[in-house]
């Protein structure tokens, strides 16, 4: 049995061996030439621009594999950078994986990993088209994304101007809060509990934002108001944000911080993973967007307020 075991890990297996399973069936989009079996992958970009972004999970900081199954972990790492394409009013087109684990790790989980990211990119049209394998004291997930900007220039941090509106698409506070649900081991809030484990960012609608003429944007990541502070910055304006145009985000989430005891608010002004989408717009957003606040003049320092006045809980999150 020992010795069947062995045979099924990723040292056991190889690395080749273990990569040819990873890519075997797998069907790319048109704008991949060249997929995965030689030195590099060629793509095209077919209006001779790409947006290119990159981003890491690592176990135990990122994700835990006692919560997440590894196609969980997998459709994770490749919706945390598809929303950056999208935050650039863009469309995903193909992603690069690096892949760091234990040789004693089954190779079937690097393939539910690899299925995992399959069926995220899936959701887009996009496709994996290469990447590296090497064995590591624990799991890690490097991803770099390729999109492509249809003809139209980058939506910006930079762009903001007074008098736009701040509008969202997507859901917030959702993940912070399943994460305090798993973190306290209460169950229920089935739901909340998933949205920790895979984001669910609105593919799409990034494009549709700079269709609409969107002065700037970026993706939840960090937390709301510290995501919304790189616009602030980035633009030299002031942001106010509603609380009553976040009120469906804080009562959706109002049950689950009852239980633990917590402030629905700050899960959706500082927390993170959502992966939703904020955008300023001159004027009346696309469909699928809701408006939550209004851009203003001002001298720096440049701030991000919630109705007037300087929130006194967490931005969001800081990685060191």
């Amino acid at each position: 049995m020992a010795g069947d075991h062995a045979d099924s890990t990723l040292s056991g297996v190889g690395e080749f061996a273990v990569i040819d399973r990873l890519v075997a069936g797998r069907r790319q989009p048109p704008v991949v030439t060249l997929g995965p079996g030689d030195d590099a992958a060629v793509v095209t970009a077919v209006d001779g621009r790409t947006v290119v972004c990159t981003d890491m999970l690592v176990e135990g900081r990122h994700f835990r594999l006692d919560w997440s199954s590894p196609h969980d972990v997998g459709r994770k790492a490749i919706a945390q950078n598809a929303a950056d394409i999208e935050a650039m009013g863009g469309r995903s087109t193909a992603f690069v994986v690096a892949f760091g684990a234990p040789g004693d790790t089954e190779a079937d989980r690097a393939v539910e990993l690899a299925d995992g990211m399959w069926h995220e990119a899936g959701l887009m049209g996009a496709g994996i088209v290469g990447g590296d394998m090497v064995a590591a004291p624990q799991w890690v997930i490097s991803v770099a994304a390729l999109g492509d900007l249809g003809g139209r220039a980058p939506v910006l941090r930079s762009g903001a101007g007074a008098g736009d509106v701040v509008a969202v698409a997507g859901e917030l506070g959702r993940s912070a809060a399943g994460l305090l649900l798993w973190q306290n081991g209460i169950g229920g809030h089935d739901a909340l509990r998933r949205r920790h484990l895979v984001p669910d960012p609105p593919y799409g609608q990034g494009e549709a934002a700079a269709r609409a003429g969107a002065t700037a944007m970026t993706d939840v990541s960090d937390g709301l108001l510290a995501d919304l502070g790189h616009i602030a910055s980035a633009s030299g304006v002031h942001i106010d944000l509603s609380v009553d145009g976040l009120s469906a985000d804080i009562d959706a989430v109002a049950g689950a911080a009852a239980d633990v005891g917590a402030d629905p608010a700050q899960w959706v002004l500082g927390g993170g993973e959502d992966h939703a989408l904020v955008a300023t717009f001159p004027g009346e957003p696309p469909s699928g967007w809701r408006v939550i606040g209004l851009v203003s003049a001002g001298d720096g320092p440049y701030r991000v307020t919630v109705g007037g006045a300087v929130w006194r809980g967490t931005a969001g999150w800081q990685s060191f």
